[in-house]
């Protein structure tokens, strides 16, 4: 499929991208399907439990999105968006056993209803099965740039358990770890499309940097949310960062800025995690205006996003790369 130019008075909105993507993402929901399946029946019932549980599929979608900007007319992308999916899957299973978490997106997690022990090996057979498939793509780059993906985000995960319940973490931390455990997956996304398509060197950066400024966004946004929206929107319980004490960018500011006796409630907060104290936590990081100053960083990433991808000719799948960065902001959920 070659790109659509797009007329010089249409709006782009979420119906036009879900209708622009809605074939392909079909082609990666068959690929996920055929790749899921095991004799082992556990595997099969935890495994679909978390992919088919509602998730945006962004990082799929970025994959098909940047291969077709990038003028990509194979089948590839379908198979390299499940492998993303596979893998930040196997992260969200691996995750949820280190936090405790009892609900993601809406419903009970697979550690809370299978066990620990199950959730962690079924992740690993994500991983595993991830890297099988994206051998069938014959590219050494490509397999080069996942391998160093996954190695990436596991030493962000880890970064993040070092901070927890270390009121002295910095911002710069901070960001190692949102690039560790986020970032890096989307960037991996969005240069695989660029890769697909044979750029050259500058436009394969120009794509890795959207996707690496789209996902800092997007975590910004979601530690923004884990104080203002309410737990049907977000899909797991309000506070969760807190209750984990682990000291997001929100945490950081409003320690930051705050007055001497803000700073010390917010310190022994994140030192002592739980949620006893989450309505006064919640106020002080509203009275330091710590939420305006994270949204803030949020759009300035969508914008460095958006800057990014300016050489790219002109598409419908231009402009949905250039709504996903605007709806990373603008989303409340």
């Amino acid at each position: 499929m070659t790109a659509v130019p797009l007329s010089s008075d249409r709006s782009f909105g979420l119906d036009d991208l879900k209708t622009l993507t809605e074939s392909g993402m079909q082609r990666v929901n068959q690929v996920i399907t055929e790749n899921l399946a095991s004799d082992v029946v556990l595997i099969n019932q935890l495994s679909q439990h978390i992919i088919f549980s509602g998730g945006k599929r962004l990082r799929p979608v970025l994959v098909l999105l940047s291969a077709k900007a990038c003028g990509y007319s194979g089948d590839d992308d379908a198979l390299l968006a499940a492998v993303i999916e596979f893998i930040h899957t196997a992260t969200l299973l691996h995750d949820d056993v280190v936090d405790d978490s009892e609900v993601r997106r809406g419903q009970k997690t697979a550690s809370s209803i299978w066990g620990n022990e199950a959730a962690v090996l079924v992740g690993d057979y994500l991983y595993s099965r991830a890297f099988q498939m994206m051998v069938r793509a014959r590219s050494m780059r490509i397999m080069a740039l996942l391998a160093n993906a996954t190695n990436t985000i596991a030493q962000g995960e880890v970064l993040q358990l070092l901070n927890i319940r270390d009121a002295d973490t910095t911002e710069e931390k901070y960001h190692a770890v949102i690039y560790g455990k986020t970032a890096c997956l989307f960037e991996a996304a969005a240069r695989i499309g660029a890769i697909l398509g044979d750029s050259d060197p500058q436009l394969e950066q120009t794509m890795a940097d959207f996707g690496k400024h789209l996902g800092t966004a997007f975590q910004l946004v979601d530690d923004a949310l884990d104080y203002t929206a309410s737990s049907e929107e977000l899909g797991k319980n309000i506070g969760d960062d807190l209750a984990e004490g682990k000291p997001t960018l929100p945490l950081i500011y409003a320690m930051q800025h705050g007055n001497d006796d803000q700073k010390i409630f917010i310190r022994n907060a994140i030192k002592q995690g739980g949620l006893e104290h989450i309505d006064a936590i919640t106020t002080i990081i509203r009275d330091t205006d710590a939420l305006r100053y994270t949204m803030q960083q949020a759009r300035n990433e969508s914008e460095l996003a958006k800057s990014a991808i300016g050489p790219l000719p002109s598409s419908e799948y231009k402009q949905a790369l250039m709504f996903l960065a605007d709806y990373a902001v603008e989303r409340n959920f």
